[in-house]
């Protein structure tokens, strides 16, 4: 039998510290941060984190129960775990949720790259004195060929972590996991101890109850939540194929989400720390707000161009550099590792070996990378589409249960064996408020691609940030993957039977 098959993860943490590597990413590092302080209001962000944390148990936990249940119940990848729920002509629906999430991991591997290449600048190479400096550097890394290079060895370390499977997946998480949260912790405790690092969590946690009248604050919070926990991509739909029968999907699930957006927040106060101990001795809080605002090209701006030149000008700022970047470094590969899974495993399920598979998706992974390393302007663009079909995604996760029947679902696979059942309350979750929540972004979105983001150009497929662009490339993917339906799901399940 193929050891696709009966593979499991050895015990139930190694099981978590992996799905704590899908969730745990740059999302949580680069991203919240920068959301958090977009969308504060004068006197604290607060008011984000309580909208942020209401759709951690609305949209995400719903979701991750769902792709535990799912995987476990399947025992395939994205796609035939996905057609045996949700019946053998929808397997390509499966197909788009894998497809949204490798599309992903073209230019996310070009991010590990970066912070790859970072790790490397903080441990070799002086601190910039300045954010001029800072910002050249950035400039002279990205006019090279070097994002590229570190593309290939970030898509390399990848594909050896997944060559053998799921216990080469489960080794290398037992190191990249426990260390990142060693460093975030060194990171945080050395943030304690900067003059007026306080000033900074303050504003973090201060509620401006005002802004959760403002519907883009909840938006904002929805969109960080489907992309920072991991939820609708199909990666932890793909790591519960290798879950142990015993291991309970719910209370997995809750230790998933909420290790995830403690990691956040642990993010959070190191930023928000750091920026304000050591811009506000020189700068208004107004004037701090808006460095870690301006986002710079494709949203790059705290990260690689304002935290190198901070870290200089703190006491021992270069160990903690080192520290951030290797912790950045660590989580931007952990969540790498999984979408090469998802991809491998689709191959995988369909006949091809694991040698081969992840031959294939290394190489196509490099090579589809290639452009979004070179060009900002097209690594905006992926990011955009294929950011924003993480909605889509996690709505096809839920109509896969919706299809089933989500009592049916639920009884049939979660609950048994003393493992903790969600109750009718994840029945209503599932089937209202998370089509519901996706269709109401999905529609904000359109709105802003229209009216705000690109208005005489909405209509046009090469303008980078249109609502055309968006729906050709989904609409592609979508036709191609309907068209080869029956031949993939037909093989795929041929080859299970006859195992």
């Amino acid at each position: 039998m193929s050891s696709s098959s009966t593979d499991r993860f050895s015990t139930r943490w190694a099981l978590i510290l992996s799905v704590l590597g899908i969730a745990v990413g740059t999302g949580n590092i680069w991203r919240f941060p920068r959301i958090a302080a977009e969308t504060s209001g004068e006197t604290g962000a607060g008011a984000f984190l309580v909208a942020w944390i209401l759709f951690l148990f609305m949209w995400s936990i719903p979701l991750i129960i769902a792709e535990y249940a799912m995987g476990r119940k399947g025992r395939m990848g994205i796609v035939g775990s996905y057609a045996k729920v949700a019946g053998r002509h929808r397997g390509w629906m499966g197909g788009f949720i894998g497809v949204v999430t490798t599309a992903i991991m073209f230019y996310y591997a070009v991010v590990a790259g970066w912070c790859l290449f970072y790790f490397w600048q903080m441990l070799a190479h002086p601190l910039p004195l300045s954010n001029e400096a800072a910002q050249e550097g950035w400039e002279a890394f990205q006019a090279g060929g070097t994002p590229v290079f570190f593309h290939a060895i970030a898509v390399g370390v990848g594909a050896l972590a997944v060559w053998k499977g799921v216990s080469s997946i489960e080794r290398v998480n037992r190191v990249l996991i426990p260390t990142l949260l060693g460093v975030l912790l060194l990171a945080l405790a050395r943030t304690f101890t900067l003059p007026g690092a306080w000033e900074g969590i303050a504003f973090l946690f201060t509620p401006e109850w005002a802004l959760l009248g403002n519907p883009e604050l909840w938006l904002q919070a929805l969109t960080q939540n489907a992309w920072d926990t991991g939820a609708g991509w199909g990666l932890i739909l793909t790591y519960g194929a290798y879950m142990q029968a015993k291991h309970g999907v719910v209370s997995n699930a809750f230790i998933t989400g909420i290790g995830n957006n403690i990691v956040s927040l642990i993010a959070a106060i190191i930023i928000f720390g750091t920026v304000f101990a050591v811009l506000g001795t020189t700068m208004s809080q107004s004037e701090v707000l808006n460095v870690m605002q301006t986002s710079g090209p494709a949203g790059t701006g705290l990260t690689f161009i304002w935290m190198p030149q901070l870290f200089e000008q703190m006491a021992f700022g270069r160990p903690l550099a080192m520290l951030f970047f290797l912790g950045l470094s660590f989580a931007a590969l952990s969540s790498l590792i999984s979408m090469i899974e998802l991809a491998t495993r689709s191959f995988v399920d369909a006949g091809v070996t694991r040698a081969t598979a992840v031959s294939w998706v290394a190489g196509l992974g490099f090579v589809l990378g290639i452009p979004s390393a070179v060009s900002l302007d097209i690594f905006a663009n992926q990011d955009f589409v294929w950011g924003v079909g993480l909605l889509i995604s996690g709505a096809l996760v839920a109509l896969a249960v919706l299809t089933y029947g989500p009592r049916a679902f639920r009884t049939e696979t979660m609950g048994h064996g003393g493992e903790r059942n969600p109750g009718a309350a994840w029945d209503v979750l599932i089937t209202y408020f998370v089509p519901l929540q996706a269709v109401v972004v999905l529609g904000w979105w359109i709105y802003q691609s229209i009216f705000v983001f690109a208005p005489d150009t909405w209509f046009n497929p090469l303008d980078p940030f249109s609502i055309m662009t968006c729906l050709v490339q989904w609409t592609l993917a979508a036709v191609v993957l309907w068209a080869l339906n029956d031949q993939y799901v037909n093989r795929m399940f041929a080859r299970e039977s006859s195992l």
